[in-house]
């Protein structure tokens, strides 16, 4: 579905990012694999490669402190190696705390805008003229359902991800003179991650949805067979997937 595609993909190390690169992968794709932990991208890669799918590329980056230079670096690298972009795809992402807003604390609440939401931004910014190259390219942001239903506590992280799911909406509509490039979500729920470990420490993890289980909408949304859809929301609940536009 995916061959001859080159997707850059954030997060790609662990849990729901490691399950989507692979199943990019053995769907054609080309995966430039960005993540701050390079063991884990080195192991990714080796088993990417091992089950004879295109060779990915490792990228390691930071995006809680990389700078303006470091994104522009990043694009010059991805054009001199590739030229373009088939599609990105925003899976990054890290908790912070779980506090009242009264007791945040500030530091991790910069933290956690910067990973979640300025990350996602300023990659996008970068990577818009390497899609523009693309005759069929697609943005993909990961969404929580905390983006739609703020809950107390849940400082940092739910902001961001409203203002994904924000960014995201606006984005679609500034590009739909841009035939070529699609922006969607897929809105995840109750999904087995570390990060989700974290805020649910004693959850019964055999009844969450595994991420393997959630990787197909990524591939479906990179594919033909969606591309009519701009501006729309993807919800994975469990067993049962529901389009939003």
């Amino acid at each position: 579905m995916l061959a001859t595609k080159i997707i850059l993909l954030t997060g790609a190390s662990r849990g729901i990012g490691r399950a989507i690169a692979k199943s990019l992968a053995a769907n054609g794709a080309t995966v430039i694999l960005l993540s701050r932990s390079v063991p884990d991208l080195v192991s990714l890669y080796d088993e990417i490669v091992h089950a004879g799918y295109p060779q990915p590329s490792i990228y390691p980056f930071n995006l809680c402190s990389a700078t303006l230079e470091d994104y522009d670096d990043l694009r010059r690298n991805i054009e001199k190696e590739y030229g373009r972009l088939d599609g990105l795809i925003h899976n990054a992402g890290i908790l912070g705390d779980l506090s009242p807003i009264e007791h945040y604390n500030i530091q991790k609440w910069y933290q956690v805008l910067q990973v979640n939401l300025n990350g996602a931004f300023m990659l996008t910014q970068a990577a818009m003229s390497l899609l523009k190259k693309s005759p069929a390219a697609n943005i993909i942001f990961t969404l929580n359902q905390i983006s739609n239903q703020p809950k107390a506590n849940w400082g940092a992280y739910a902001v961001a991800n409203a203002g994904c799911q924000t960014m995201m909406q606006m984005l679609a509509s500034e590009c739909e003179n841009l035939t070529n490039i699609k922006v969607n979500a897929v809105r995840l729920a109750k999904v087995q991650t570390s990060l989700r470990a974290q805020a649910y420490p004693a959850e019964d993890k055999s009844q969450l949805t595994k991420p393997e289980d959630v990787c197909q909408d990524y591939v479906e949304l990179m594919s033909a067979t969606k591309r009519h859809l701009n501006g729309a929301i993807v919800d994975v609940i469990a067993e049962n997937l529901e389009i939003l536009v």
